[in-house]
């Protein structure tokens, strides 16, 4: 009995070494968001300044050019989270773009159109016609609801109307799970940081109603708020206003992690100007995708994409991201931004 005793007692100890060894697997899709500096058509729209984005406007842009940017754009899309996922993004939020009719052109390109990206897009009242939308991946995700919220601001000196960007949200399910996603143009830095900070605090503000909204429905949705917010991790709006926090523990229910602020101590950014490196274009999750626990799914890291092939290699921009257009003139690049990213993972059962 004492032989036969010992005897189960290895089996047991040996099963439970097999088990820990046994490593769990995961599904993974990569959440992006890229400005692609002023993507637009080569016609005129009598309704926005787009005048310099046509054939015989100050930027010459012509079809040519136009279709190059198109493919360089595309290409960068596919490689997003290749490394790890292997496929491109499940879902990308988009910036600076003029109409749905750029994202069809754009996910026609060759390197998009086998990865069938369905396009959620609402016109916005900007005065130069810039939007956000969002492409996704009609395999995996499956969109519930979309709607586009606009931001009211005034001239402080005027009290004229300000005409910016809408702010997207889309609801849908990645595989099952609901997730929302919060897509953001927050409005620029012209006439300097401090008298256009306020802009971007009621941006701020109008992004966290949205977001109130849906925890007021279900505490523990699942956000993920991006965009350009023309703002680092550390300025008000996003400290205060967002009030995102920097590490993931002891987060409580409905709260924001928000993983670039320590990219941005580290003094990494996603557009440079002035040879100083900022980190405007940021994703932000709620408190219930940074569970450890993986049966559905939970953020598991983010980063900048920033291949060597997105990277200016001379001249004034040498070590800026590869922009496609400098004093007028199309350089045949990419954006003046980087795209970020993060990892959902799930474990396969």
């Amino acid at each position: 009995m004492r032989f036969q005793f010992k005897s189960i007692l290895l089996l047991l100890f040996f099963s439970s070494i097999l088990c820990a060894q046994k490593k769990k697997e995961y599904k993974a899709h990569t959440i992006a968001f890229y400005n692609l500096e002023n993507l637009f058509d080569i016609y005129n729209d009598p309704k926005t300044f787009d005048d310099d984005k046509t054939p015989k406007g100050k930027d010459h842009w012509t079809q040519e050019k136009y279709t190059h940017k198109l493919e360089n754009l595309a290409r960068v899309i596919s490689e997003i989270g290749v490394s790890t996922t292997n496929s491109s993004p499940a879902i990308l939020g988009v910036a600076e773009i003029e109409n749905k009719k750029v994202l069809e052109d754009l996910t026609a390109t060759s390197y998009l159109a086998p990865k069938n990206y369905g396009i959620i897009h609402f016109d916005s009242p900007d005065r130069r016609g810039v939007d956000v939308a969002l492409l996704y991946k009609k395999t995996v995700f499956r969109p519930k609801n979309s709607s586009a919220h606009e931001l009211v601001l005034f001239d402080h000196l005027t009290n004229k109307r300000i005409y910016t960007r809408d702010q997207l949200l889309v609801s849908g399910y990645l595989d099952g799970d609901l997730i929302h996603i919060l897509v953001n143009h927050w409005p620029s830095r012209r006439g300097g940081e401090a008298r256009s900070r306020y802009k971007r605090e009621k941006a701020a503000s109008l992004s966290k109603k949205i977001m109130d909204s849906l925890f007021a429905i279900n505490p523990y949705a699942k956000i993920i708020a991006m965009g350009d917010l023309n703002d680092t991790p550390n300025d008000t709006s996003i400290k205060k206003i967002l009030a995102a926090k920097k590490s993931k523990e002891d987060m409580k229910i409905k709260e924001l992690y928000n993983p670039m602020i320590q990219m941005s101590k580290k003094g990494l950014g996603s557009m440079a100007w002035g040879d100083q490196w900022s980190l405007f274009d940021q994703l932000m999750v709620s408190s219930e995708l940074v569970r450890s626990e993986y049966s559905s799914y939970r953020y598991y890291k983010a980063g900048i994409f920033n291949p060597h092939y997105l990277i200016t290699t001379s001249g004034k921009y040498k070590g800026y991201p590869y922009r496609s257009f400098a004093n007028n003139t199309y350089t045949e690049g990419y954006s003046d931004h980087f795209p970020v990213y993060l990892f959902l993972i799930k474990e396969k059962r």
